[in-house]
């Protein structure tokens, strides 16, 4: 905020101010160049751009009794209209003080609903919270909170050694279970390869032995259908032979040579020779 005492001024784009006059509000003042008569009349001018302003770190005691460090940024501006401007100037003494006040006040509460654990992953709908909050309350002085962002949330360091032994054991609880997991994969793909190599090697031993099947089954059916007078004869030679060899007599008739065993030395005749 700025007071301008001398007669011919010039506000800004990013200014706007009240004129008042013997003490008591006269105008508004918008950008541009602007008269006034010195000692009667005083200008106030009040810069309407966004301010970023830090919230202290503070300790705060959540819901389950922890105490945590946390801050944050606020990001807060005077409205633009006449009355906002007005309300910054006369119904409040120190905005700025005063908004970051509420704001350190409203972030114990929000935190003290809250148990640890809950407080570490609700960082925006605090933000948004706290947001909400200081705009009911900012309203009454002229001002507009457009955003709230918690940066530090800071537990003891008891508690952020617990926590950092809890992820390291669920970090290693997870390298475990992929290890299994991996190892029951691969005890299944080899399971599954035994039984597919099981099977193909079943279906060829099959195959062989029908291919064996078949072959035997052809041979027999060729020597069936090639060989049954052929194999008659030489039925009929080895049978004459061995007579050969005992020295067995033998018959000749007219159907052939027919091997016959007699009893005692009787000549080979013929059926010529009987008539």
């Amino acid at each position: 905020m700025r007071h301008i005492l001398l007669p011919i001024f010039v506000i800004k784009p990013f200014e706007r101010g009240i004129q008042e006059t013997f003490g008591k509000y006269s105008r508004f003042i918008k950008p541009g160049l602007g008269f006034q008569i010195p000692l009667i009349q005083l200008v106030r001018v009040r810069d309407i751009r966004e301010h970023t302003m830090d919230i202290p770190p503070q300790s705060v005691i959540t819901k389950d009794n922890v105490e945590i460090n946390v801050d944050g940024v606020i990001w807060v501006r005077p409205g633009s209209d006449e009355d906002s401007i007005k309300k910054t100037f006369y119904n409040i003494d120190n905005w700025k003080r005063a908004i970051i006040q509420l704001a350190m006040t409203n972030l114990r509460q929000e935190f003290g609903d809250l148990t640890l654990d809950d407080s570490l992953v609700a960082r925006e709908r605090i933000a948004d919270s706290l947001q909400k909050i200081l705009n009911v309350s900012g309203e009454g002085w002229g001002l507009v909170v457009s955003k709230v962002e918690i940066m530090l949330i800071d537990p003891p360091d008891d508690i952020k050694q617990a926590m950092h032994k809890q992820k390291t054991a669920e970090q290693e609880r997870r390298a475990m279970r992929l290890l299994a997991t991996g190892e029951f994969e691969a005890a299944e793909q080899q399971k599954k390869a035994i039984v597919q190599r099981a099977e193909g090697e079943r279906e060829a031993a099959i195959m062989v032995a029908e291919g064996k099947a078949e072959a035997i089954r052809l041979v027999n059916e060729s020597a069936q259908k090639y060989f049954k007078g052929n194999a008659q004869s030489l039925k009929q030679m080895e049978m004459t032979e061995t007579a050969l060899k005992d020295n067995t007599k033998i018959v000749i008739t007219e159907e052939g040579i027919s091997p016959t065993l007699l009893l005692g030395s009787i000549p080979i005749t013929t059926s010529e020779e009987k008539k």
